[in-house]
């Protein structure tokens, strides 16, 4: 046994030299601080206009790829919000959303919850699902994630005419806002917003994707409360890339906006 561990010992030594010892979380934050980013992009884009670099609040939004966080660690570098993929269509539940949901609560990060909907599952069956899943409390609006679906067997082809695509949605969209007591916001990419005429989509808030643009140039006219600009950020704390995203305002707009619509 003594032998056993002298040789344990020598190995832990020679993997700290060497640099492949795990480095150790840092501590929990005080709550309510906000980090400025300090984070890379493996594919940055030098964006016209006003760039994400010019919005204080910045954050990620993650699913079952992003596995092992150090949520204390992201917080410190910039992480303040996280949109966490909660549900799909009505029978698929996250791998990680519970690990995610309780990581970020730990470390102070401001949570939400997002739903992927599927076109071949009636929208009150996916509304009900998500409900079931994502508890009340302690979160951010939740999130109906509208795009098209090119990799379920089921739901690739089931393109519903815009007029029925944005019926649906008002109808996940009711039901959700009944149980959690605020409206959710709509998240969706160029593609899909245009296809679909999401413009009509009045008195709602927009997580907008627009990764090559900024969204004055990909959704002209449209407002916004979040913009995914990027697909390939790097934080420390976060195993390989993660989407990165801003706040529309500045900080004390950020205060305000959480004040009202977290809970």
């Amino acid at each position: 046994m003594m032998l056993f561990r002298r040789f344990a010992l020598l190995a832990l030594l020679a993997l700290t030299a060497c640099g492949g010892a795990p480095r150790a979380s840092a501590p929990p934050a005080d709550p309510g601080a906000l980090f400025a980013p300090d984070f890379s992009d493996a594919d940055p884009v030098d964006f016209a206009g006003r760039p994400p670099s010019r919005y204080p609040v910045h954050g990620i939004d993650t699913a079952r790829f992003q596995t092992g966080m150090d949520w204390n660690t992201a917080r410190r570098n910039g992480v303040n919000f996280a949109f966490i993929k909660a549900t799909e269509g009505g029978d698929l539940l996250d791998l990680e959303f519970k690990n995610h949901w309780r990581g970020a609560a730990r470390a102070g990060v401001a949570r939400g919850a997002y739903h992927f909907y599927y076109f071949c599952t009636s929208p009150d069956v996916q509304a009900k699902w998500f409900i079931h899943n994502v508890p009340r409390g302690n979160m951010l609006p939740p999130v109906l994630d509208m795009e098209w679906n090119p990799f379920s067997p089921s739901c690739a082809t089931m393109r519903p005419p815009a007029t029925e695509v944005r019926a649906q949605m008002h109808t996940w969209l009711r039901i959700v806002t009944a149980h959690y007591g605020r409206k959710p916001i709509i998240y969706t990419t160029p593609k899909f917003y245009r296809e679909n005429d999401l413009a009509r989509m009045n008195g709602w808030e927009f997580w907008l994707r627009a990764t090559a643009k900024t969204p004055s140039e990909v959704y002209p006219g449209e407002r916004w409360t979040f913009w995914q600009y990027s697909s390939t950020g790097l934080i420390d704390g976060i195993e390989g890339e993660v989407d990165l995203n801003v706040f529309a305002g500045n900080r004390a707009d950020w205060q305000q906006w959480v004040a009202t619509r977290a809970r």
